[in-house]
Protein backbone atom coordinates (compact mmCIF):
# COMPACT_ATOMS: atom_id res chain seq x y z
CA UNK A 1 0.00 0.00 0.00
CA UNK A 2 1.17 3.65 -1.37
CA UNK A 3 0.92 5.84 2.22
CA UNK A 4 1.76 10.19 1.36
CA UNK A 5 2.54 12.29 3.23
CA UNK A 6 2.05 16.48 2.59
CA UNK A 7 4.10 18.35 5.19
CA UNK A 8 3.27 22.19 4.60
CA UNK A 9 6.35 23.15 6.63
CA UNK A 10 8.06 25.99 5.78
CA UNK A 11 12.07 25.76 7.76
CA UNK A 12 14.35 23.63 7.49
CA UNK A 13 14.41 21.42 9.99
CA UNK A 14 10.98 22.09 11.17
CA UNK A 15 8.58 20.44 13.30
CA UNK A 16 5.98 19.83 10.83
CA UNK A 17 8.32 17.85 9.24
CA UNK A 18 9.39 16.35 12.05
CA UNK A 19 5.47 14.98 13.22
CA UNK A 20 4.74 14.14 9.68
CA UNK A 21 8.18 11.63 9.87
CA UNK A 22 6.90 10.67 13.49
CA UNK A 23 3.45 9.41 12.06
CA UNK A 24 4.65 7.93 8.86
CA UNK A 25 6.86 5.90 10.96
CA UNK A 26 3.78 4.92 13.44
CA UNK A 27 1.85 3.40 10.62
CA UNK A 28 4.75 1.83 9.25
CA UNK A 29 5.24 -0.38 11.85
CA UNK A 30 1.96 -1.93 12.41
CA UNK A 31 0.88 -1.88 8.40
CA UNK A 32 4.03 -2.17 6.19
CA UNK A 33 3.77 0.33 3.76
CA UNK A 34 5.39 2.77 1.04
CA UNK A 35 5.99 5.96 1.64
CA UNK A 36 6.01 8.78 -0.08
CA UNK A 37 7.02 12.64 1.35
CA UNK A 38 5.64 15.82 -0.66
CA UNK A 39 7.35 19.16 0.79
CA UNK A 40 4.92 21.67 -0.27
CA UNK A 41 7.63 24.25 0.40
CA UNK A 42 9.05 23.20 -2.75
CA UNK A 43 6.16 23.52 -4.93
CA UNK A 44 5.10 26.64 -3.73
CA UNK A 45 6.10 28.22 -7.01
CA UNK A 46 4.45 25.99 -9.25
CA UNK A 47 1.03 25.95 -7.34
CA UNK A 48 1.15 29.92 -7.72
CA UNK A 49 1.53 29.75 -11.18
CA UNK A 50 -1.09 26.49 -11.48
CA UNK A 51 -3.37 29.02 -10.13
CA UNK A 52 -2.39 31.97 -13.03
CA UNK A 53 -2.24 29.60 -15.73
CA UNK A 54 -4.56 26.52 -15.23
CA UNK A 55 -1.61 23.89 -15.43
CA UNK A 56 0.51 22.45 -12.80
CA UNK A 57 4.10 22.46 -13.40
CA UNK A 58 6.11 18.98 -13.36
CA UNK A 59 7.05 18.31 -9.58
CA UNK A 60 3.38 19.35 -9.03
CA UNK A 61 1.80 17.39 -11.39
CA UNK A 62 3.43 14.18 -9.85
CA UNK A 63 2.86 15.29 -6.50
CA UNK A 64 -0.84 15.61 -7.02
CA UNK A 65 -0.55 12.03 -9.05
CA UNK A 66 1.15 10.57 -6.01
CA UNK A 67 -2.02 12.36 -3.68
CA UNK A 68 -4.71 10.89 -6.14
CA UNK A 69 -3.32 7.64 -6.35
CA UNK A 70 -2.55 6.78 -2.32
CA UNK A 71 -3.91 4.48 -0.33
CA UNK A 72 -4.24 6.96 2.79
CA UNK A 73 -2.68 9.99 3.44
CA UNK A 74 -1.13 11.72 6.41
CA UNK A 75 -1.56 15.43 5.98
CA UNK A 76 0.54 18.40 8.56
CA UNK A 77 0.33 22.08 8.47
CA UNK A 78 1.98 24.61 10.75
CA UNK A 79 -0.91 27.14 12.31
CA UNK A 80 -1.05 30.21 10.95
CA UNK A 81 -3.57 33.02 12.25
CA UNK A 82 -5.61 30.33 14.07
CA UNK A 83 -6.08 28.18 10.69
CA UNK A 84 -4.14 26.52 8.26
CA UNK A 85 -1.20 27.72 6.44
CA UNK A 86 -1.92 29.48 2.88
CA UNK A 87 0.23 26.79 0.97
CA UNK A 88 -1.46 23.98 2.41
CA UNK A 89 -4.61 25.18 1.58
CA UNK A 90 -3.24 26.14 -1.95
CA UNK A 91 -2.30 22.52 -2.63
CA UNK A 92 -5.59 21.36 -1.84
CA UNK A 93 -7.28 23.30 -3.86
CA UNK A 94 -5.60 23.01 -6.90
CA UNK A 95 -6.11 19.03 -6.54
CA UNK A 96 -9.11 17.41 -8.66
CA UNK A 97 -12.09 18.08 -6.29
CA UNK A 98 -12.64 14.46 -6.51
CA UNK A 99 -9.37 12.88 -5.47
CA UNK A 100 -10.20 12.31 -1.95
CA UNK A 101 -13.23 10.90 -2.05
CA UNK A 102 -13.14 7.57 0.03
CA UNK A 103 -10.00 7.84 0.80
CA UNK A 104 -8.23 7.42 4.59
CA UNK A 105 -6.30 10.70 5.97
CA UNK A 106 -4.91 11.67 8.88
CA UNK A 107 -5.10 15.35 9.97
CA UNK A 108 -2.17 16.80 12.42
CA UNK A 109 -1.38 20.36 13.27
CA UNK A 110 1.84 21.89 14.87
CA UNK A 111 2.07 25.44 17.17
CA UNK A 112 3.67 27.12 19.28
CA UNK A 113 1.26 27.44 21.70
CA UNK A 114 -1.86 24.73 22.75
CA UNK A 115 -3.99 27.05 22.04
CA UNK A 116 -3.88 26.52 18.72
CA UNK A 117 -4.68 22.93 19.39
CA UNK A 118 -8.69 23.47 18.21
CA UNK A 119 -7.12 24.05 14.59
CA UNK A 120 -8.06 20.65 13.77
CA UNK A 121 -11.68 20.34 14.54
CA UNK A 122 -12.61 23.90 13.24
CA UNK A 123 -10.48 24.05 10.07
CA UNK A 124 -8.83 20.84 9.12
CA UNK A 125 -11.34 18.24 9.59
CA UNK A 126 -14.23 20.36 7.63
CA UNK A 127 -11.64 20.83 4.51
CA UNK A 128 -11.26 17.08 4.20
CA UNK A 129 -14.57 16.54 5.28
CA UNK A 130 -15.71 18.42 2.26
CA UNK A 131 -13.29 16.80 -0.11
CA UNK A 132 -14.97 13.52 1.13
CA UNK A 133 -12.01 11.68 2.41
CA UNK A 134 -12.21 9.73 5.24
CA UNK A 135 -10.81 11.56 8.39
CA UNK A 136 -9.37 9.14 11.16
CA UNK A 137 -10.93 9.50 14.40
CA UNK A 138 -7.74 11.12 15.90
CA UNK A 139 -6.48 13.92 14.82
CA UNK A 140 -2.60 15.15 16.26
CA UNK A 141 -1.39 18.32 17.46
CA UNK A 142 1.88 19.39 18.64
CA UNK A 143 2.84 22.51 20.85
CA UNK A 144 6.45 23.25 21.29
CA UNK A 145 5.75 21.97 25.09
CA UNK A 146 4.42 18.62 23.59
CA UNK A 147 7.89 17.46 22.13
CA UNK A 148 9.21 15.81 25.25
CA UNK A 149 5.71 15.49 27.05
CA UNK A 150 4.49 11.91 27.23
CA UNK A 151 1.03 12.73 25.96
CA UNK A 152 2.34 12.68 22.26
CA UNK A 153 3.90 9.46 21.38
CA UNK A 154 0.45 7.89 22.34
CA UNK A 155 -1.21 10.18 20.81
CA UNK A 156 0.88 9.63 17.18
CA UNK A 157 0.26 5.63 17.56
CA UNK A 158 -3.65 5.99 18.06
CA UNK A 159 -3.61 8.21 15.45
CA UNK A 160 -1.50 5.91 13.07
CA UNK A 161 -3.45 2.69 14.18
CA UNK A 162 -6.68 4.16 13.31
CA UNK A 163 -5.20 4.99 9.89
CA UNK A 164 -3.12 1.93 9.12
CA UNK A 165 -6.47 -0.11 9.88
CA UNK A 166 -8.83 2.51 7.75
CA UNK A 167 -6.29 2.19 4.94
CA UNK A 168 -5.96 -2.13 5.38
CA UNK A 169 -9.82 -2.11 5.28
CA UNK A 170 -10.54 0.45 2.69
CA UNK A 171 -7.75 -0.88 0.28
CA UNK A 172 -9.19 -4.98 0.67
CA UNK A 173 -13.16 -3.64 -0.31
CA UNK A 174 -11.86 -2.01 -3.55
CA UNK A 175 -12.67 -4.40 -6.35
CA UNK A 176 -9.22 -5.91 -8.22
CA UNK A 177 -11.07 -4.63 -11.80
CA UNK A 178 -13.59 -2.18 -13.12
CA UNK A 179 -16.63 -4.24 -13.62
CA UNK A 180 -17.83 -5.38 -17.04
CA UNK A 181 -20.95 -3.19 -17.85
CA UNK A 182 -23.41 -4.92 -20.32
CA UNK A 183 -25.27 -2.45 -22.44
CA UNK A 184 -29.06 -2.09 -21.97
CA UNK A 185 -30.24 -3.60 -25.27
CA UNK A 186 -27.80 -6.45 -24.82
CA UNK A 187 -29.75 -6.97 -21.40
CA UNK A 188 -33.30 -6.63 -23.12
CA UNK A 189 -32.92 -9.03 -25.81
CA UNK A 190 -31.17 -11.76 -23.19
CA UNK A 191 -34.64 -11.19 -20.77
CA UNK A 192 -36.50 -11.82 -24.12
CA UNK A 193 -34.99 -14.82 -25.41
CA UNK A 194 -34.73 -16.68 -21.97
CA UNK A 195 -38.55 -15.89 -22.11
CA UNK A 196 -39.44 -16.91 -24.91
CA UNK A 197 -37.93 -20.21 -24.11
Amino acid sequence: MKLVVVSAGLSVPSSTRLLADRLAAAVDRRTPVDIQVVELRDLAVEIAHNFTNGFPGRSLAAALDAVTEADGLIVVTPVFSASYSGLFKSFFDVLDKDALAGKPVLIAATGGSARHSLVLEHALRPLFAYLRAVVVPTAVYAASEDWGAEGLPDRIDRAAGELGALMTGLSTGRPEKKPTVVPFAEQLAALSVSGSA
